[in-house]
C-alpha cells in the first residue's frame, strides 16, 4: 500500500527485453534504501512493482506483459524519469490517499496552462473510466496523490504546485505525454457493492 507521496525520481538505467516481459534497473538516488530487500514493493510511476535485483543504488524489477499491456511501461525507455515512493508502513502518516499501486487506466495529456502561482494539466482518460472521477475527489497520476480540480466529458484537470512540479517528473510532461491513472479505491468498491445488490 502506498500514499501517493513521491519520495524520489529515480532514473531507468537499462531495459532488458530478452525474456517474457521487461526487467528494468532504476536509480534510487537520494532515496534510503538500507531497509530494502528483495521482494519488497516499491510503486514506480504509480505501479507497483516487486524488487528483484538491488546492486548499490540500482533496483531491478520484472515487468509482465500484463502489466506492458494496461500501464505506460509498454514505452518507458532508458534514461527515463520514474516517481517513487517505497511501500507505506503500518506507524507512517497517511499525507496523501490510499493508493494500491494497480492502474486502472492509461490517461492523455492534452494542454498545460499557468493557473496562478500553479499548473493546470487536462487529461483525457477513456470514457469508461471518468466515472469513477469526482470533482474535489483523489486521483493519482503516476504515482501522484492529487485532487481532481473539474470534470468535462472524459476530460479532467488538476493543479500541481512548484513543489510537486520540483519533486516529480511532471515538470517533464508535455502535451501528448501518456500517464498512468488510479482511481480513488473507495469509488471502485462502491460500484462492486452496489452492483452486488442489483
Amino acid at each position: 500500500m502506498f500514499t501517493g507521496i513521491i519520495q524520489a525520481v529515480g532514473r531507468v538505467k537499462s531495459i532488458d527485453r530478452t525474456g517474457i516481459g521487461v526487467r528494468i534497473a532504476t536509480e534510487l538516488d537520494g532515496l534510503d534504501i538500507d531497509e530494502l530487500s528483495i521482494g519488497d514493493s516499491i510503486c514506480v510511476n504509480g505501479v507497483c512493482l516487486t524488487v528483484v535485483e538491488i546492486s548499490g543504488m540500482v533496483v531491478g524489477f520484472d515487468i509482465s506483459n500484463e502489466t506492458l499491456s494496461c500501464t505506460t511501461f509498454a514505452s518507458i525507455e532508458t534514461g527515463g524519469s520514474v516517481n517513487i515512493e517505497l511501500a507505506m508502513k503500518a506507524s507512517d502518516r497517511l499525507d496523501g490517499h490510499i493508493v494500491s499501486g494497480h492502474v486502472d487506466a492509461v490517461a492523455k495529456l492534452l494542454s498545460i496552462r499557468e493557473d496562478g502561482n500553479s499548473k493546470r494539466y487536462d487529461f483525457e482518460i477513456p470514457n469508461h473510466f471518468i466515472k469513477y472521477i469526482c470533482q474535489k475527489g483523489s486521483i493519482c497520476i503516476d504515482g501522484v496523490s492529487l485532487t481532481v480540480n473539474s470534470i468535462q466529458g472524459n476530460i479532467f484537470s488538476v493543479n500541481i504546485i512548484p513543489h510537486t512540479l520540483l519533486h516529480t517528473v511532471f515538470s517533464e510532461y508535455r502535451s501528448g505525454s501518456y500517464v498512468n491513472i488510479e482511481v480513488d479505491i473507495v469509488s471502485r468498491y462502491l460500484e462492486r457493492l452496489l452492483t452486488e445488490r442489483q
